[in-house]
């Protein structure tokens, strides 16, 4: 499990969880308070005990622990807090099921890994572990695992792709872009996003979205801005060369506009958060015939608003799709509007009507969604990815 999950903003309102669900998730969630504290026993506990149940997986994660330190832990519990949001949760272990065959993930695995995890908490919880909790934590989990293992089973893609670097340019001190071209083409839709090995980070996987549609070539761009602390990202910008190979897992996310619903699109984006709904005007951008898109794109300052140029020559030539920059601070430029996504977002009402697809940070994710729902906006209307890595 390799995923870090965004803090949740309001919960999906498709289905109501039964009353022995709710009762369970309830446990999980007052024991982890518990736990929380003690993080990083509750981690060291973790991977001694995997490591020693199954020592192949020892082979999963990067030579240097420290790189990952809490991230599963966090991301396990994570999820197992999520099993009464089936709607939500279930589609997303789907895909990481299929996203976990790259590392040759087997049945057994899970079962170390659920071991593992429960056999940290026990340990650390003492008294306070009573066997309504330990129910609670292992009916959930095999939840998780069933879900993932049924979608690894029944997929027919490879476990991974390998794509060449074929360029590498730097658009600014701390971003690049990158296109690689793959052995063979990588079967992704316009907004989905895929977890990417690099030579220099080896077993540090990290989730990066085309900015393009899938071409006839089967090359993609990836615009990747380096992160304080971002190992991968860092050594993407600073030290990618071209004839670099890189490795890829299978497409992930739900993003997408449906050409067919009737609805006007608003997208909302933050920095490097752009590139999936590039890719999706990219691909809209071959029809006559297009909902109504209007795109807000954000920064702190207008540095941050590297795309922007791209975007506006895109919205001369194609009238259905209008793009307001955003500026937090500073110098502005023509047409924009001053303030955070969320602020200005909202200051143009609840956008009735509209699909709305929201892509950045999960900070950004998480303010925006819920300055929006408190617009008045309906969360059934509101799409994003609610999981990614740093």
């Amino acid at each position: 499990m390799t995923a870090d999950p965004v803090s949740p903003v309001p919960r999906s309102v498709h289905r109501e969880a039964p009353p022995a669900v709710t009762a369970m998730v309830r446990l999980i969630q007052d024991s982890w308070a518990k736990a929380e504290p003690y993080l990083p026993e509750v981690t060291q506990f973790f991977y001694g005990m995997l490591f020693t149940l199954a020592p192949a997986t020892r082979d999963f994660f990067p030579i240097n622990m420290e790189v990952q330190r809490n991230r599963m832990v966090r991301a396990l519990v994570h999820v197992v807090q999520m099993v009464d949001q089936p709607d939500d949760l279930v589609p997303f272990l789907r895909q990481l099921g299929r996203d976990h065959r790259k590392f040759g993930v087997i049945p057994k695995h899970y079962e170390a890994i659920g071991t593992a995890l429960l056999a940290a908490m026990r340990a650390q919880l003492g008294p306070d572990w009573t066997p309504d909790v330990e129910r609670a934590w292992a009916e959930a989990f095999t939840i998780i695992a069933r879900q993932m293992q049924e979608a690894a089973a029944t997929d027919t893609n490879p476990p991974s792709w390998s794509a060449v670097v074929a360029d590498h340019r730097r658009l600014s001190w701390d971003l690049a872009m990158v296109r690689v071209e793959p052995d063979e083409p990588i079967p992704y839709r316009p907004g989905q996003y895929v977890s990417v090995e690099v030579p220099q980070r080896p077993r540090l996987w990290r989730y990066l979205s085309p900015a393009n549609a899938p071409r006839e070539d089967g090359s993609l761009e990836f615009h990747v801005r380096a992160v304080d602390g971002g190992w991968v990202s860092r050594a993407i910008v600073s030290h990618t060369q071209k004839g670099d190979v890189w490795r890829f897992g299978p497409p992930l996310g739900r993003l997408h506009v449906d050409r067919e619903s009737g609805r006007d699109v608003l997208m909302i984006a933050g920095g490097t958060g752009v590139t999936p709904l590039q890719a999706m005007l990219d691909n809209l951008q071959q029809w006559g015939d297009n909902p109504r898109v209007r795109l807000f794109y954000g920064g702190r300052t207008r540095e941050d608003l590297y795309a922007l140029e791209g975007l506006r020559m895109l919205a001369s030539c194609n009238p259905w799709l209008t793009v307001t920059p955003v500026i937090e601070r500073g110098p502005g430029v023509a047409g924009c509007e001053q303030g955070t996504l969320a602020d200005v977002v909202t200051r143009h009402g609840a956008w009735p009507g509209h699909d709305v697809l929201v892509s950045g940070s999960p900070a950004m994710i998480r303010a925006t969604v819920s300055r929006m729902l408190v617009a008045g906006t309906a969360l059934d209307q509101i799409r994003y990815d609610p999981f990614t890595i740093d």
